[in-house]
Order: structure tokens, then sequence, then C-alpha cells
């Protein structure tokens, strides 16, 4: 776990410092320098892109990660990358040629409820792109074992770009409309370093020929296209339909509710940067038993780490809404209900990255089909009747089903789980924090009352952690940062 533990800490240490900025951004500079139905705006433009993305992208992130380690000779390796590079090609031209065939009848239906969104509708095409192949560049880095500046760039550079661009609104520098597209050229810019660094670690040399086994790799990027957009399907789905069924500002509320709860997954993103293609090469290699040291390392090394961001959230919540907009506070049931989402993803390790390379890929678009359907019902039937709470709670059941389903199939496949006894008092930990924190409450501003809660959790959680080696990463972790035997 050497480069896995490295890596993921100066991932976690990145993706920590872009959720920063981004807190400050969703939570303070977004709410009070943007009217709620523009921020709604944004976030849908950048939610339908994200829907968008992995069918522009045709499977090539997760084709790249499965197959690299698979090819031994540079021949074939240039061979596979070069075809790679240019696949997503076969789906971005016909899309933007209908796109542009039927642009006023997608733009209206689009804005049937929200006619703001009509002027805006060809961004999301454009943004979808460049995110698209923003993620066929990092993984061309990932196959390298080199996630850290893609990492950055993915979790840090847009939001500082997001920052400045709406300072730049604060001052009178940029209008509204003007911050949208410069928005959308911070999302291309840093596409664009992104290709120039992943180029720098190993440049395409142009090669293809007939020995290359083209359909094999083919029929796995096609079909990852439905697996892949299951994610991002579950991700944003909601955010989109709120946009479809009710007003354009409930997104708003409910954007800053998940941007809070999604902090969790911050060290499950960063790992995975890194466990993803270790993960394939297990496979590739047919190395069983080291394959199922990382599924339970990785459980319960999230868990943990999860299960304290978890805590972190649970007592701070009624404090932190204190110092926000008070319109934004019916937004603190979703975070109770996204953030037991985000830690039972923790809690399933590296599962995804398992049954995505392995030849067990093609359930996912059984999985995947069955909960999309799941979701789009729940959020028809809930989203009407109790809005961005009825988005939450049809999250919550779609992800529960979706990751019990993924964890039933990797132990009938593989007769493996990341379960082990220290799960239970991981959890049992966890609780009882929740508990003993939450209705305690100091007498002084919210953000000391946040900032001693948070320091007397932590100090209580890290040593007992550390005292029952709950995990022996983290045991190793904190002997070297303390100077521990």
């Amino acid at each position: 776990m050497g480069i896995v533990a490295s890596q993921s800490i100066k991932n976690t240490i990145i993706t920590y410092l872009g959720f920063g900025i981004g807190a400050i951004n969703t939570l303070f500079l977004y709410t009070q320098f943007l009217t709620a139905d523009y921020f709604g705006l944004i976030v849908f433009i950048l939610s339908t892109a994200n829907i968008m993305m992995p069918l522009l992208m045709f499977g090539v992130n997760n084709s790249l990660i499965k197959f690299y380690s698979s090819y031994k000779t540079r021949k074939h390796q240039n061979n596979f990358l070069t075809f790679m590079l240019f696949l997503p090609f076969l789906v971005i031209i016909p899309v933007g040629l209908i796109g542009s065939l039927f642009y006023d009848t997608i733009a209206s239906w689009l804005a049937k409820e929200n006619h703001i969104i009509k002027d805006y509708t060809w961004l999301i095409y454009v943004l979808a792109v460049a995110l698209a192949y923003f993620e066929v560049f990092f993984s061309w880095s990932k196959i390298h074992f080199k996630s850290v500046f893609g990492n950055f760039m993915r979790e840090a550079f847009h939001r500082v770009g997001t920052m400045v661009l709406l300072l730049a609104v604060y001052y009178e520098k940029l209008s509204v409309e003007e911050f949208i597209y410069a928005l959308s050229f911070v999302y291309i810019l840093r596409m664009l370093i992104m290709k120039i660094y992943a180029f720098s670690i190993r440049f395409p040399k142009l090669y293809l020929n007939k020995n290359f086994d083209y359909l094999n790799v083919l029929k796995y990027s096609f079909l990852i296209i439905i697996a892949g957009s299951v994610s991002m399907l579950l991700l944003d789905l909601d955010k989109f339909m709120l946009g479809e069924l009710i007003e354009l500002e409930n997104i708003a509320y409910y954007t800053v509710a998940i941007f809070i709860a999604t902090v969790i997954a911050v060290p499950a993103r960063a790992m995975h940067q890194i466990v993803n293609p270790l993960t394939a090469s297990l496979l590739n290699d047919k190395k069983k038993k080291e394959l199922e040291k990382l599924y339970k390392t990785s459980s319960i090394t999230l868990f943990i780490i999860g299960g304290f961001i978890f805590i972190l959230i649970i007592i701070n919540i009624n404090q932190l809404y204190t110092l926000m907009n008070p319109e934004y506070s019916q937004g603190l049931f979703i975070v109770f209900i996204i953030s037991i989402v985000k830690l039972i993803d923790n809690l399933l390790g590296n599962n995804n990255a398992i049954i995505f390379n392995s030849n067990y890929y093609r359930i996912i678009l059984v999985f995947g089909f069955c909960i999309v359907i799941l979701a789009v019902l729940l959020n028809y039937l809930l989203i009407p009747k109790y809005g961005i709470e009825g988005a939450a709670v049809a999250s919550l059941i779609a992800f529960l089903v979706y990751d019990f389903l993924k964890l039933w199939y990797v132990n009938l496949k593989f007769k493996m789980h990341p379960f082990s006894g220290k799960t239970i008092h991981t959890l049992v930990l966890i609780t009882v924090f929740c508990l003993a924190f939450y209705f305690w409450e100091f007498p002084f501003h919210a953000i000391i009352n946040i900032a001693l809660k948070s320091i007397l959790a932590g100090i209580a959680y890290a040593f007992i952690v550390f005292k029952f080696s709950l995990s022996e990463d983290l045991n190793t972790i904190f002997k070297k940062v303390f100077k521990l035997r």
C-alpha cells in the first residue's frame, strides 16, 4: 500500500483544499453574490453536462485503466493509446450534429419550467466535451500512476477560477451573464492544461495496425458508457429533475446541502485515483489475495476517515446553517440523508474498481439500468410532493439498492467482501460520537462552537482509532507523523 498511501495522502490534501475553496464558493459567495435562480441555473448547466459526459467519453477513461496494463510492448501500448485518443469522436461529432439540427426543440424542452435555461443550452454540450476529454487525459496520467497533478486540476483548479470570477461579479467587473461564459472557459482551460500534462508523461505516437484487438476494447468501451453513466446519473439526476419539475431556485438550496454532505466522499475520491489502476493491475495479473487485502484495507480506512467527517458534519450542522442565508436552512434534512449515502459509499472501498476492471463489468449494465429507472420513478413521485427533501430520499433509496447489489455481486463472483469485526467497531464508534456531541453546544459564536467541538471530537476519535488499531494504514501514518514506535 506504499504508493496508495503516499498518493492518497497527497490527493486527500489537494481534494480538501479544493473542497475548502468550493465551500467558500458554494456556501457564501454564490449565495451572496448571485440570486438563487442564477445559482440554480449554473448548477443545472453543470449537472446536465455531467450527465452527458459519460456518453461523449465513450467509456475511454475506464478502458484506459482496464486494458493498458495488459499490453506489455511499446508497440501495443501506442496502438491502444492512439485508439483511445480518438474514440470519443465517434459520439461527440454525431451528438453535436443532432444538437445543431434540433437545437430549438431541445432548448425549449429543457426550459419548459424555467425559461432562463434556454439561452444557455448550447453551453451544456461545450462543457460536456470539455469534461469528457479532461477525464480522458486524467486517466492517461493515472495509468502511469501519476494522479496528484490531475487530482489538483480536478478538485482545485476550477474552484479557484470560480472564486476569482465570483469576486469579479461582486466588484462589478463581470455581469452575471459574462460570469457564466467565463466559468465555461475555466473548464475548457482545465481540459487543455490536463492534456499538456498527460502528453508530457507520455506523448502519443500515432500508430495503428491490424493486430490490435479493436473489437474487445470497443465492446468494453461501448458497454461501459452505460455502466459509467450510472454513477453520474445518480449524482446529478436529482438536480436535473428538480430543474424540470419545480422552481429553479430550489436547486440552489439543494446544492448547498449536497455540497456539505459530499465532503464525506473526499477521501474515497482521493484514494480511488490510485487504487483504480492498481486494482486493474491486480486483476490482470490474477493476484486474488492481494486484491482481497486491498478490498478490506480500502474499506476500513475509508470508513474510519469518512466516519470522522460524518461526525463533524452531524455535530456542527446546526451551527453551520446559522452562518448562511436563512433561506438555505431548508436543506438541513437533505444533509443528514445524503451524508448517510456518502458514508456507505466509503464503506464499499474499491468495490467499483473491482467490477469495472473485471470480466464481469457487464452486470453493471443490468444493475445500472434498473437503478436509473428506479431513481427516475422515485424522483417523479417524490419531488412534486415533497420538493427537495423528496429528491434526497429518492437518492438514498437508489444508492442503497445499487450499493447492495454491487457488494452482493463481488462476493458472489470473487468470494470476498470488505467487512471485518473492525467494521462493526467503527460503526459503533461513529454512532456514539454523533449522539454524544450533537446535543452539546457551547454558548459562543457559531465559528468558535464549530472549532471547539471539532477539535475535541477529533482528538478523542483519533486516540480511539489508534489505541484499538482499527486501521493498519492509519496507524502507520500516525506513527510516522507523531514519530511513535
